[in-house]
């Protein structure tokens, strides 16, 4: 019954906050999401006056987001139709670019500012400052999935600052997000939104007119032998299980790798979800090989993420440690402050430079990335490009190929942990630092100057 109660909980949060937001027009005009409401409902009522729910309600929420990260994930791909790379070459390229410039940033200003400030007055340890990537852009998962090598390396409190950190970096990332979506639709530039004042009174509630409400999706099997929702689940399984026979895989090499190397534990501390993407893609391009993707509606995967990254955002709202908060507010709160300007600095000064189509949908998933998870960066976008027409979903999710194994739990995040404890954080911010410098440059000659004399044969032309 505990289980059951659990996810009746859950439900009641999700039912509850999308009621609040129908009755309180300033939430509807923040384009605050019901998860997110229900999420802070449920905080409040899990550590106001010793807790008002019942302690079985809430069993096993704070284990849901690092689950259905893995779901969201694998829903990418399966059911898109592969696009050519010829014609998203260019604009992938320049999403991976800025991803990886705001990424390694973090561990130059959050180790920066750590040796420079929180060493030598609060006497936290040099690797205090991998919290603000680990964190911000990894989040739940990659510090469940670096747990283990917080203890190996004898810093027991990595585990729950991280999980500290990466609540706090969600929370700021969707209201300074919707904020930043505000504004820009306030200024007009976002275009598949309208203003508030533009929509009728049902659409500013969150309801689709009665005689204008679009289907879920397309049903690919006959219910009598499989129903069509359930499919779709069960495709979505393939896609994890391919992407945890990948983790395996990553833990069995390890064990072949020296002693040295072994040590460092970098490839099992690699966190699932980026390989369930792995798996959906995998899975979409067998499908398409053996001329089965017929079977696939990309309509019914999409609800099933949309579904998971409510449910996600609902549970890891409500389980914020605020014990933990209190016990380390003052460092938490610099180290923060520092990521937050870091971020708004790549959203307001390098996006609109970095980006020539959709600038603002592609730079508000990313701000979502880095600040509060992928999941953040994902609802953000959904928010501001509900049916995915503009060029963001697509380039931000090939970006992720190639950005996922390197950053936000993967090789470096991994390995930079074990670098600062045996070295320290002057060699780390050298590095990350070389590494913004070497994007930087490959912006300039290879991103930059191509779109300029694109522009400029544009205007002879005309």
């Amino acid at each position: 019954m505990t289980a059951v109660m659990s996810y009746c909980a859950l439900c009641l949060l999700l039912v509850f906050g999308k009621g609040i937001r129908t009755m309180i027009p300033l939430l509807q005009k923040l384009y605050l999401p019901s998860s997110i409401i229900g999420g802070l409902l449920g905080l409040v009522c899990l550590n106001a006056g010793g807790g008002i729910l019942p302690t079985e309600w809430s069993t096993g929420w704070a284990a849901i987001p690092g689950f259905l990260i893995n779901i969201v994930f694998a829903t990418l791909f399966i059911g898109r139709s592969f696009p050519k790379i010829g014609g998203i070459r260019r604009s992938v390229a320049s999403q991976l670019c800025f991803g990886q410039i705001m990424a390694w940033g973090m561990y130059v200003v959050g180790l920066g500012v750590t040796a420079l400030v929180l060493v030598p007055c609060f006497k936290v340890p040099p690797v205090f400052g991998n919290l603000l990537e680990i964190g911000f852009e990894g989040g739940h998962g990659t510090v469940g999935g670096l747990s283990s090598t917080f203890e190996e390396l004898g810093w027991d409190a990595g585990t729950a600052l991280g999980y500290t950190t990466a609540t706090i970096g969600m929370v700021i990332g969707i209201v300074v997000g919707m904020a930043l979506i505000n504004f820009a639709v306030r200024r007009k530039q976002v275009k598949n939104i309208r203003s508030f004042e533009e929509l009728t009174e049902t659409e500013q509630k969150g309801f689709y007119p009665v005689n204008a409400q679009p289907p879920a999706g397309k049903q690919t099997v006959l219910c009598d032998s499989i129903d069509s929702l359930a499919w779709h689940v069960a495709v979505v399984g393939m896609a994890v299980l391919m992407g945890y026979g990948m983790k395996q895989l990553l833990v069995v090499l390890e064990t072949a790798l020296p002693e040295s190397v072994r040590s460092l534990a970098i490839l099992r501390s690699i966190p699932l979800f980026p390989l369930c993407m792995l798996g959906g893609l995998l899975l979409q391009w067998l499908l398409s090989v053996l001329h089965l993707d017929n079977l696939v509606d990309f309509g019914q995967i999409q609800r099933i993420g949309g579904a998971s990254l409510d449910f996600l955002v609902v549970s890891a709202v409500a389980t914020i440690r605020l014990d933990f908060i209190v016990q380390y507010w003052m460092p938490l709160t610099i180290l923060l402050a520092v990521g937050v300007a870091w971020a708004l600095f790549g959203a307001l000064v390098l996006a609109p430079r970095m980006f020539t189509d959709d600038w603002f949908e592609r730079m508000i998933c990313e701000f979502g990335q880095y600040t509060g998870v992928t999941a953040t960066g994902l609802l953000l976008l959904r928010t501001v490009d509900p049916e995915s027409k503009t060029s963001a979903p697509t380039a931000f999710g090939c970006k992720q190929l190639l950005h996922e194994p390197i950053m936000g739990g993967g090789v470096w995040t991994s390995m930079a942990v074990p670098l600062v404890i045996r070295f320290g954080a002057v060699p780390v911010i050298i590095i990350s630092a070389v590494a913004m410098i070497l994007w930087f440059i490959f912006w300039i000659f290879y991103l930059r100057r191509p779109a300029s004399q694109a522009r400029q044969v544009g205007r002879l032309q005309a």
